[in-house]
């Protein structure tokens, strides 16, 4: 069975705390992961949450504040010394490229040739996923460096419905005729089309969004998403902080869900500021507007995508 899951390996913000490591989110899809922001310490978290370098195929950087790319040279590192021997792609923005090189060679070590730089620019890039079972598309964000938000999406696709294929005489490698062609014949003469024997399954989709005030990426990256990951860094008490440092508060992220239609919320990027007893605000103030599943992030956690059925 294909994993689709979010692994939170740190949630803090600029400073770790020691209960929160600096950002660092794999999001497991159908044999790949896309890691996003590998803050410091990534590569000791990964060790910890069992995820090894042979599980990573995108590192996608949304900008090049320490938090979220320290962790990038012990990665990579770590990927030549394990001899990962597939591609692996790394997004981050065009602009901060002498910061990717400097994290990228930061230090002596045997070198890989599987990485696969994808430099981001304009407002909005669509990234080559060859033959992944997704697209990626990032979009620029409002942040005072340059900083880009990432949404994944499954194809739209359809599903089966046993019973019209059995009341239309339609069985085993028929249906696997009619999927790929659109229509067949049965053996007693009927022409049967898919259209008659399915119904449209929308794709799945996960969106990941950093440091950002509110802006018009915002909404686009979380429209319709199953799984919203995003930065929640203040209270409500700080939104004029949030404001001026180009961040958002809990309730805000709250009012993006619910008018993007999320379906599962993931708080994160908490300041140190807060304490453990104020955890319990940012789930609070972000349902005061979105009714759906809220989860506030906790390093280590594994957050599976909700499933097309049912509730999340």
């Amino acid at each position: 069975m294909s994993t689709r899951d979010l692994v939170v390996l740190g949630s803090a913000s600029a400073v770790p705390t020691k209960t929160r490591n600096h950002n660092g989110y794999l999001l497991r899809w159908d044999g790949h992961g896309i890691l996003f922001d590998p803050g410091e310490g990534t590569q000791r978290q990964m060790t910890y949450a069992g995820i090894g370098s042979h599980d990573l195929t995108w590192i996608c950087v949304t900008h090049f504040h320490g938090d979220h790319c320290l962790g990038v040279p012990g990665v990579i590192q770590r990927i030549s010394r394990d001899g990962v021997p597939h591609p692996i792609d790394a997004a981050y923005p065009a602009s901060g490229a002498v910061y990717w090189e400097r994290l990228r060679h930061a230090a002596v070590f045997m070198d890989t040739a599987v990485i696969r730089e994808h430099p981001l620019s304009g407002d909005e890039a669509r990234l080559d996923t060859g033959d992944a079972p997704f697209t990626l598309t990032a979009r620029r964000l409002d942040h005072p460096v340059e900083a880009y938000g990432y949404r994944l999406e499954e194809p739209d696709g359809i599903t089966m419905l046993p019973v019209e294929l059995e009341a239309r005489g339609v069985r085993g490698p028929l249906i696997g005729r009619l999927q790929r062609e659109g229509s067949v014949t049965t053996p007693d003469g009927r022409t049967v089309t898919l259209e008659e024997c399915s119904t449209p399954r929308p794709g799945q989709k996960a969106a990941f969004i950093m440091d950002t005030r509110l802006c018009d990426a915002v909404p686009a990256l979380a429209e319709g998403a199953d799984l919203l990951i995003i930065e929640s860094t203040f209270l409500d008490a700080d939104a004029n902080q949030a404001g001026e440092y180009g961040h958002l508060t809990a309730a805000q992220a709250g009012r993006v869900a619910a008018e993007a239609g999320v379906r599962r919320l993931v708080l994160t990027h908490i300041s140190e500021r807060y304490r453990l007893e104020d955890e319990p605000l940012f789930t609070e103030q972000a349902a005061a507007s979105f009714d759906g599943d809220i989860v506030l992030a906790h390093d280590l956690d594994r957050l599976p995508v909700p499933s097309r059925r049912g509730p999340a």
